[in-house]
């Protein structure tokens, strides 16, 4: 076989291939496209759709966006928990995702060493703050529901 017939016979073989593996992305890509899972889709935040009744703890969770589990879950405390022991757990991981003082005069980079980054996160402290909220709202007495209240007249 000559060497320029065998070159033209890789490079078609190659060109099949690769069009039925191209071929084979895009129809999968085609699959994927039309299933799509709820938690993946982010339909389900914080287990909203569960909450679907008018119970005061799921009118609780669509209201907080957070379940009671996820909450014991961030303060790292057990439902059955005092609230003094849930307020120390939140003071605790507000202060460690508290953004530090700034120093007097600002750090000048030194050449060859790198700034650390900064040790605290705005996000983890705002979802240590909504659990804080989630939990005192369970813990909170209910108000009376409407056929309790008394009837004017």
């Amino acid at each position: 076989m000559s060497s320029p017939k065998a070159l033209i016979q890789i490079l078609i073989s190659g060109s099949v291939i690769f069009g039925r593996a191209l071929r084979a992305g895009a129809q999968q890509a085609i699959k994927n496209a039309k299933y799509t899972p709820e938690a993946v889709a982010g339909g389900d935040v914080a287990g909203l759709k569960n909450a679907t009744s008018q119970s005061i703890t799921d009118q609780l969770t669509r209201q907080h966006r957070m379940t009671l589990d996820e909450a014991e879950l961030i303060l790292n405390v057990k439902r059955e928990a005092e609230m003094e022991q849930v307020l120390k757990n939140y003071e605790h991981l507000f202060k460690m995702n508290s953004p530090k003082e700034a120093p007097a005069q600002p750090q000048k980079p030194v050449r060859g060493k790198k700034l650390a980054p900064p040790s605290h996160s705005h996000y983890l402290q705002s979802k240590v703050v909504r659990a804080r909220e989630r939990i005192e709202a369970e813990h909170a007495p209910s108000p009376p529901a409407a056929s309790d209240a008394p009837k004017a007249g």
